[in-house]
């Protein structure tokens, strides 16, 4: 079969990379979807269990840190397009464990640049090297106020300081070599598959449990909440219509304190799981404050609206709900994640082929 784009979309057995996945192998059937993903402790192929048999989806486990590797893949099949996710992301194991962040988001985005520029070397059209960030670069915002695309970075964390570096390194290979180059920095973002070290999905799994909910000080820092699934349309959007060398800041626009969040998930749950109004709450521990944590996050995604017609699909308490019902409708999922189980599909599916 002769596709019309061949799109390599990196770190796509993760969380917010499976539903970029999903979207574009159902959306664009005559695109080629290779995913590459290097399956560590976040990376799930189960989440991708309804296409991973689609005729224009193949799976590749491979890490960008092998730039070697990553050079062979391009001459193999001639990408296109990159959509970039693959990262170490969760900012407690970036205080801990600094070196992998450094190297996979740093190192690893390089590689990948290096590898786009020999493919291409200067034949961009109808190319694109998209990088997906956060807007933890941008620091930590007091009572007021909102990111845009031009706040000036401050990030706060190795996580952050590593997605920051990768951020100036992907623009400076656009001015510099001319690299068709795009990036979007979003909010915090919560749906289905999400890894229960995460805020949402670790509170639903306790509080089905009876186990207590974590909260880090007082729980009074805010966060801008964005539906996975609205998340992957804008990408699908920046990738096809967004400009050359622009950023983008996608958010969801529902500002939330972490203690209020956690509060409504009791609710939700309770009413979920038939138990007496405020039953939930009564778990909630609030633990010593994580180092260095931003107080407020918040997305100002007015360009992405006026240029690309972008606006989340969903208000906060309707995919909150529908987070939910998955997270309890999918209680094996959960249960081969906790338990490490999960890691096993890739062997029964992949190797024995």
């Amino acid at each position: 079969m002769n596709f019309k784009k061949i799109i390599l979309i990196t770190g796509g057995a993760g969380f917010i990379g499976s539903h970029v996945v999903r979207l574009f192998v159902n959306q664009y059937p005559d695109y080629r979807i290779i995913n590459l993903d290097a399956l560590t402790y976040a990376g799930n192929l189960e989440n991708l269990k309804d296409v991973d048999r689609a005729p224009n989806y193949h799976f590749v486990k491979g890490d960008i840190r092998d730039a070697e590797m990553l050079d062979q893949l391009f001459q193999k099949y001639h990408f296109d397009g990159i959509i970039h996710l693959a990262a170490e992301s969760h900012v407690d194991r970036s205080i801990t464990d600094p070196m992998s962040f450094i190297t996979t988001n740093i190192v690893g985005t390089v590689n990948l640049l290096n590898a786009a520029r020999k493919l291409w070397q200067d034949h961009f059209s109808g190319k694109r090297f998209y990088h997906i960030s956060t807007d933890e670069v941008y620091g930590s915002l007091g009572s007021e106020g909102f990111f845009t695309e031009t706040t000036a970075y401050d990030p706060r964390s190795p996580y952050s300081a590593s997605k920051a570096s990768s951020d100036h390194l992907v623009r400076a290979y656009g001015h510099t070599y001319g690299l068709p180059v795009v990036l979007t920095n979003c909010s915090n973002n919560y749906g289905p598959n999400q890894f229960p070290e995460k805020l949402i999905p670790l509170a639903i799994h306790n509080i089905r449990n009876n186990k207590s909910i974590p909260v880090y000080g007082e729980g009074k820092n805010i966060r801008d909440w964005l539906y996975v699934v609205d998340h992957a349309r804008a990408i699908d959007l920046v990738y096809h219509r967004g400009r050359n060398l622009a950023t983008y800041n996608i958010g969801g626009h529902n500002e939330l304190r972490n203690i209020d969040l956690i509060h409504t998930l009791c609710e939700i749950m309770d009413r979920k799981l038939n138990r007496a109004p405020g039953t939930s709450a009564k778990l909630i521990t609030f633990v010593k404050d994580r180092l260095g944590h931003d107080l407020r996050y918040a997305i100002d995604a007015s360009l992405i609206r006026q240029e690309l017609g972008w606006k989340p699909g969903l208000q906060f308490k309707e995919g909150l709900e529908k987070t939910v019902d998955w997270y309890l409708n999918n209680e094996e999922w959960m249960t081969r994640i906790t338990s490490g189980t999960y890691q096993q599909y890739y062997r029964q599916q992949y190797e024995k082929r």
